[in-house]
């Protein structure tokens, strides 16, 4: 098996399920050389519905360079408003032309401002908020600058191989089609693409270090960052004077600036302040460090069942598998119908399997979580052992709370590709990431992704 590159391997992305050569090549050298459109699965009333009954104006949004958390406390700014009332249902990058819906609370449609780099359409009310999860999934358009297209027929066959079949096909030299699959990980968004820590200080919270966890987030320097953030960060661990600390950080670091000035205000000396601190963050972001806790975890266990040569393409005894949803597009599984696969069941099992009815799982895992049995839950406990956490570590205050889940460990798409300029359309279920797709072809580092 081919390694990932080291910063990949650093959250578990330990390895590659093609072996072919890479493009090379790099992403988002423009924004609209990243295009994403969610499939919406949301449903609205009129846009003139009693706002009694129906008190979220929902709009879709194309932003152009603007990450959607940024974007949220932007228009709350705006409208003079709680960040808290601005919802979405998929967290998107910056650096891309991304379309999304939106819901906010108490606001009319005349009210909607004007946010720069972005269209605002009104699509209607609804009685309740967008919540993460409200979609199907995303459609994407990515363009590959600088790379060299010899290679994608080959790991385009490895990946459809990978995936269970799908073939290769195409309407000549300069476009190929075919069903491609790869380990279902966890991108490198999850943790932090030039400083990955997220997981770090959800692992810290997981074990009540919360001044470690603070730590993790407003020190701990990374060399890819610029040098006043580092020489910020590195005097911040040396000193733990919080005060003098926030003159030194740059102003665009907003949540770290934030988290020091509610340990400037508090004293920063007990447990009981370092978790208050990180409570400064929005609800959703709190979730977000134990969610990439979470992350790597289920990262480690993909790349041990990659390591053992166990198939991702059909299930083996001792596996977990959930069933699709219904027939939407893309097919999702649904987590809360789940079967576990004995020995006299694997090949009736598997029949679903191929038939994109049933999805091979792994844990996210929290306080309800049932490891496996067989080989696949042996990885699942060992894994957990050698991070050091278990179930009951996910039972925490607040935000940070989690029952765990379980998450396909196979992502398959139907993929077309051009070559000139090398050109990447596809859709992938919700909560998957694009990045893990194309690390495949292009072979590169997280940096250039």
């Amino acid at each position: 098996m081919r390694e990932a590159h080291p910063l990949e391997r650093a959250v578990g992305m330990e390895y590659y399920a093609s072996d072919a050569p890479g493009t090379g090549g790099s992403l988002r050298e423009a924004a609209a050389d990243f295009r994403v459109r969610e499939l919406e699965a949301f449903d609205t009333e009129p846009a003139d519905a009693d706002t009694g009954d129906y008190p979220h104006l929902v709009f879709r949004a194309t932003l152009t360079n603007w990450d959607t958390n940024g974007f949220a406390r932007d228009l709350s700014n705006k409208l003079g408003i709680s960040r808290e009332r601005v919802s979405w249902a998929g967290t998107k990058d910056r650096n891309a032309v991304t379309t999304q819906l939106f819901s906010v609370r108490g606001v009319a449609a005349d009210d909607l401002p004007e946010v720069s780099n972005a269209e605002l359409d009104v699509v209607g009310r609804a009685g309740r908020p967008i919540r993460f999860g409200d979609l199907r999934g995303n459609d994407f358009t990515i363009v590959v600058r600088d790379a060299d297209s010899d290679p994608v027929a080959a790991v385009t066959e490895e990946l459809a191989a990978f995936g269970g079949g799908g073939g290769e096909g195409g309407d000549g030299d300069d476009r190929t089609s075919a069903t491609v699959g790869v380990p279902n990980y966890f991108g490198q968004q999850r943790f932090g693409s030039y400083r990955a820590i997220t997981h770090e200080v959800g692992l810290h919270v997981l074990r009540g270090e919360w001044e470690d966890a603070v730590m993790a987030y407003v020190g701990n320097p990374s060399e890819h960052e610029p040098p006043e953030t580092r020489e910020a960060r590195a005097r911040v661990e040396e000193e733990r004077d919080w005060s003098a600390a926030i003159e030194t950080f740059p102003r665009h670091l907003r949540y770290e600036r934030a988290v020091l000035n509610t340990l400037a205000e508090n004293g920063g000396s007990s447990a009981e302040d370092f978790r208050e601190a990180l409570e400064t963050f929005p609800s959703n972001l709190q979730r977000l460090f134990v969610h990439a806790a979470q992350s790597y975890v289920f990262n480690l266990i993909l790349s041990e069942r990659l390591e053992r040569g166990l198939p991702f393409d059909r299930a083996v005894e001792g596996d977990v598998v959930c069933f699709a949803d219904d027939d939407g597009h893309p097919v999702l599984p649904d987590t809360d119908r789940r079967q576990r696969v004995t020995g006299r069941r694997v090949d009736v099992v598997n029949r679903h399997v191929e038939r994109g009815r049933a999805f091979v799982t792994a844990p996210l895992v929290g306080t309800d979580t049932e490891f496996g049995d067989g080989e696949p839950g042996e990885i699942e406990r060992a894994v957990c052992e050698t991070v050091g956490v278990e179930p009951g570590d996910f039972d925490l205050p607040g935000a940070f709370d989690s029952t765990g889940t379980r998450r396909a460990i196979l992502l398959t798409t139907d993929l077309d590709v051009e070559t000139d300029p090398l050109t990447f359309d596809f859709a992938l279920p919700k909560g998957s990431y694009a990045t893990v797709l194309l690390r495949e072809y292009l072979k590169a580092g997280p940096l250039d992704l």
